[in-house]
């Protein structure tokens, strides 16, 4: 495994104050003197592990056919759909970073992971191809498996929650294609939430070493040549970097590692049953808090594993396993890393009370059972799926705790078009209530040319009336 460091060089100019030893001492710096000498002897045991990502996606794209009425608003929507469907091959370049001699890849799920093909270059040009093993869209995290691969450098994972702001960081990854490129700054700061893209899992560490399009899935290491983050994002308003990029912290991946090894088909994150929010000065003063801190339960799950280790709305959860925890964000990140199967001490404020209690930490019960039914073609909507209303039905779909019933899970094609998204809860079919899945297929297959549809979407009643 690499353990890289810093070498101290000989220096042209004399420096009383330094005591030049008579061999080459390989070490961490130990002071500005030697930081100043550079990076050279720390990128070069590092950047072998970090490698290029190249990635192919074909998608199927309706092609319309010409008309004089095309481009007429009237006669628009006459000409849907008429043509087929034609490949569009998509290129993505981004980076990588190898973990274990036997190929094992991490990178950003928004690189690789709609990816038909993905090929790997290593820094001294070997090309692998790959294949995704684990990903997942909400953390922005994918883990590849090399073909054929073996005896490859790599890097060590830190320990994420012992990073410290103020910290020397470099950045390695492959900006705007250029070629495998450095660059050095301070980590920033920590626990930076909200920076996601809508997914309410962003969890990151910032570092102002310049990160750019290319750069997505590189490495920010620490001095000693470990990995403590996934470079993954940037705050900018012109594309380039303005010093405000943000990673992934090690801990997490880590996770992602070992469920692959395990080979868990999709992500396993435990599941709280849970809402929540943070604790701000207003919240602070009327729950008698003398400082803001922590999240407070908004509402439970009667399933959830908080519920059923006795927390109550309005408890104030302000650690999960000795670590700070201020918002949903980091509630999710603190509970992912923890894992599965065994339980995480959550401190709860009460009152005056503070208490650590453990919870287990699960997934999502498939109870009652979700009973998945895709209709057929014997049905006025074919291709439509639903599913009855459960906690893995919730978590999966991000569905309110206090949902019930059927959901749609996939629209298909015809009631797609129609309006109806994944995520609506079926409250009628032509005007006849339904409770479970089966209810949905009886009367789809004996419906008429109009379909009536009424819907739950966020909280808001719709309701959708077509032909089929």
């Amino acid at each position: 495994m690499i353990r890289p460091a810093l070498t101290a060089f000989a220096l042209c100019l004399a420096l009383p104050a330094l005591a030049l030893p008579a061999a080459a001492e390989t070490r961490v710096p130990q002071s500005r003197a030697e930081i100043a000498l550079g990076f050279a002897p720390l990128v070069k045991e590092a950047s072998p592990a970090v490698v290029n990502i190249y990635a192919k996606v074909v998608r199927q794209v309706q092609q319309r056919r010409r008309s004089p009425f095309m481009n007429d608003p009237f006669f628009d929507d006459f000409f849907r759909g008429f043509a087929k469907p034609q490949p569009r091959v998509e290129n993505s370049l981004g980076s990588g970073v190898i973990l274990s001699a036997d190929g094992i890849v991490v990178s950003n799920y928004h690189v690789v992971g709609s990816a038909t093909e993905i090929r790997v270059v290593t820094n001294d040009r070997r090309e692998y191809n790959a294949r995704v093993i684990l990903g997942d869209k909400a953390s922005d995290l994918a883990i590849l498996q090399l073909d054929e691969a073996e005896d490859l450098p790599h890097l060590d994972l830190r320990d994420s929650d012992e990073v410290e702001v103020g910290e020397l960081a470099l950045a390695i990854g492959n900006p705007f294609g250029v070629g495998q490129t450095v660059s050095s700054g301070i980590i920033s700061g920590l626990a930076r939430t909200g920076m996601g893209a809508g997914d309410g899992f962003g969890y990151y560490i910032q570092t102002d070493a310049p990160i750019n399009p290319g750069n997505s899935g590189g490495a920010l290491i620490d001095v000693n040549g470990d990995l403590i983050g996934i470079n993954t994002r940037i705050l900018s308003r012109s594309g380039g970097s303005n010093g405000i990029g943000f990673a992934i912290p090690a801990n997490l991946v880590k996770q992602f590692v070992e469920q692959a090894r395990d080979g868990a088909e999709e992500f396993q994150r435990p599941w709280a049953g849970m809402a929540g929010q943070p604790v701000d000065a207003d919240l602070a003063a009327s729950l008698g808090m003398e400082v803001p801190e922590g999240m407070v339960v908004s509402d439970l799950h009667r399933e959830s594993p908080f519920a059923k280790a006795g927390f109550k709305v309005g408890d104030v959860i302000t650690h999960v396993d000795g670590e700070v925890v201020n918002s949903p964000s980091e509630m999710v990140f603190r509970m992912s890393v923890s894992g599965l199967g065994g339980t995480a001490d959550i401190t709860r404020l009460r009152g005056d009370e503070r208490e650590a209690v453990a919870v287990p930490m699960i997934t999502a019960p498939d109870q009652p059972p979700a009973n998945p039914v895709q209709l057929d073609e014997r049905t006025a909507l074919p291709g439509l799926t639903v599913a009855q209303i459960n906690p893995q039905v919730i978590a999966r779909l991000g569905l309110p705790l206090s949902a019930e019933g059927v959901v749609v899970t996939d629209p298909g094609p015809y009631a797609g078009r129609g309006g109806v998204q994944p995520g609506d809860a079926l409250l009628a079919v032509n005007g006849q209530p339904v409770s479970g899945t089966e209810d949905v297929y009886a009367i789809l297959a004996n419906s008429g040319r109009w379909i009536q549809l009424d819907l739950n979407r966020r909280g808001q009643r719709v309701t959708l009336r077509f032909r089929t």
